[in-house]
């Protein structure tokens, strides 16, 4: 029995003595991961922290560009709003020039009528006086004719009352004249 106590001794001894190096051996696997998982986390921390202020910094830069677009599609509103009313104001200046230049055409019609008009009244007027001239030198060729006749006819008779200037009645005679 004395060998059996003393077996069951060392033998709980081997034991303990196992299971205190395992138990050893637990703690530093437990602690040598738990240290790897700390450092793990605080090397994720750290990417969480630096992913974070990416994404602050990508937000900011997302607010400001859409800021920057909204204020670029106001200038492209505004700058269509405009040019919409240049064709307008354009459009309505290029009709009234057309009318203008429907009016003056219309005036420079009339205008070259009326020159026409006038000319051809100016070409009766001057072949009527053409017509009058003639006549009027052939009265005063007659009329030459007949003071030549009534000098040299009454140069030995007196006149009680001689006319310094012997006057003549005219009357015209209606002319129609063609063109």
């Amino acid at each position: 029995r004395p060998d059996l106590a003393a077996a069951l001794r060392e033998l709980r001894a081997q034991y303990e003595a196992l299971a205190a190096r395992n138990l050893q051996a637990a703690e530093d696997w437990y602690r040598a991961r738990c240290a790897r998982l700390h450092e793990r986390a605080a090397r994720s921390q750290e990417a969480v922290r630096a992913s974070r202020r990416e994404a602050g910094e990508c937000r900011r830069q997302l607010q400001a560009r859409l800021a920057e677009m909204e204020s670029l599609r106001g200038a492209h509103q505004s700058l269509e709003r405009q040019l919409q009313e240049l064709e307008e104001r354009h459009s309505a200046e290029a009709a009234g020039l057309q009318d203008t230049i429907g009016q003056l055409e219309d005036d420079l019609r009339n205008t070259k009528n009326e020159m026409a008009r006038h000319l051809r009244e100016y070409q009766d007027l001057l072949n009527v006086k053409m017509a009058l001239d003639i006549e009027i030198a052939a009265y005063r060729k007659l009329l030459e004719g007949e003071e030549t006749l009534f000098n040299t006819g009454s140069v030995g008779l007196s006149a009680p009352n001689p006319l310094p200037n012997p006057t003549y009645s005219f009357q015209p005679r209606g002319f129609s004249s063609s063109t």
